[in-house]
């Protein structure tokens, strides 16, 4: 284990955005003249990439893998997007440190930066998360919600594919026919050139995430996709899609959603790393968003949103709990005193049971294929 003046061996997944937000990480504390060594680990959920996520298992399969290093004191301490965690902790192990969050609000991801009002009737949407579906078919009824896996890069891929392909496709063949027609004096000039430049020319523009993404062979084309802001732009994509903000309000963030967990085993590091990283507003928020999943007992087989903001000495707080289907919902909108905030979450996670959210909860439960009380504890880990 790391003592005072040594390097702190910090755990992260190997995922393109995992790293990035691994970067801050090491980059705030080594800010603070602590030395800090990112050490990779592949995880439950990294390796069976073809089941969705509600249905990996009670601990959280982007996280166990890494807390277990720590646990077994190979590694000191690990990163985690707090969205993943499960409620249920190992008893020696505690978030050392919660960083300032990024935004925490969902965005509706086009290839041209449609809203949701603008997409065609029976629009296909991807995610894999059931908070995500309920709240889509709540708000449109008639869209088509359809999986989707993999982490961000693979996400805007599959949804850029298409329309890529298409374009491809289209200045393929106009060429064709502008070489067909050379030579040709009755040929309108401006309907042989549609595009000005070659495909080559075309395709040489654009960049190896583009390329790559052109390459796919999608199973769904998609017309829009849903993911965590904080993401999009940690991962650093926003520039090849166009982005439509999804109103809190109604579409109620995950618990946790934009912010980063520090897992330490409890102790003298766990409390250094907290003196040196935590952001005792984000520590506020995130604590009432997870002690009301926590009492709700709903995880990821449930669509349960929940988003706190403190505000003075308030904390603004917003639950969403629906049917998987999104016809049903129990919500309620709080201000609750920051003094007491886990006492209160508590307090409001009761009443919210007692409102009939338990029901749905239940039934949720009893939907699920291969799910049971056991996974109640599990996330909607979707990498964002």
């Amino acid at each position: 284990m790391t003592t005072r003046g040594e390097t702190l061996q910090l755990a992260t997944r190997g995922s393109d955005l995992a790293l990035r937000q691994a970067a801050t990480v090491r980059d705030s504390l080594s800010s603070r003249r602590l030395s800090v060594e990112l050490v990779e680990v592949e995880t439950t959920g990294d390796q069976i990439r073809d089941e969705l996520i509600h249905r990996l298992g009670k601990t959280g399969a982007f996280v166990r893998s890494l807390d277990e290093k720590v646990l077994d004191g190979e590694l000191d301490a690990a990163v985690h997007s707090m969205k993943d965690m499960p409620t249920e902790r190992p008893e020696r192990l505690v978030v050392a440190a919660v960083p300032e969050r990024a935004a925490a609000e969902d965005v509706l991801v086009t290839p041209d930066g449609h809203s949701l009002e603008e997409l065609p009737e029976g629009a296909t949407v991807g995610t894999s998360s059931l908070r995500r579906k309920a709240q889509l078919l709540a708000e449109r009824d008639d869209l088509t919600v359809e999986p989707l896996r993999g982490n961000v890069d693979t996400r805007i891929a599959k949804l850029l594919a298409p329309s890529l392909q298409q374009e491809h496709q289209e200045r393929h063949e106009a060429e064709q026919e502008r070489k067909g027609n050379a030579g040709d004096p009755d040929t309108d000039e401006e309907d042989e050139h549609p595009y000005d430049r070659t495909v080559e020319e075309w395709f040489d523009d654009l960049t190896e995430f583009e390329r790559r993404a052109m390459e796919r062979d999608p199973d769904v084309e998609y017309d829009a996709i849903v993911l965590a802001k904080a993401g999009l732009h940690r991962a650093g994509l926003t520039r090849y899609v166009g982005m439509s903000d999804l109103d809190p309000d109604r579409f109620v963030p995950a618990p946790g959603q934009g912010a980063l967990a520090v897992t330490a085993v409890d102790g003298d590091l766990a409390l250094d790393i907290k003196d040196r990283l935590d952001d005792p507003q984000t520590r506020v928020e995130t604590t009432v968003e997870r002690t009301i999943l926590e009492e709700l007992g709903g995880g990821c087989v449930a669509p349960i949103g929940v988003h706190a903001h403190l505000e003075g000495g308030v904390v603004h707080t917003r639950v969403r709990v629906l049917s998987q289907d999104g016809t049903e919902e129990v919500s309620v909108g709080r201000d609750v005193p920051a003094e007491y905030h886990i006492d209160a979450a508590q307090d409001l996670a009761a009443e919210l049971a007692e409102q009939g959210a338990d029901d749905l909860i239940a039934e949720a439960k009893r939907d699920s294929t291969g799910a049971d009380d056991d996974a109640s504890t599990v996330r909607e880990e979707d990498e964002e």
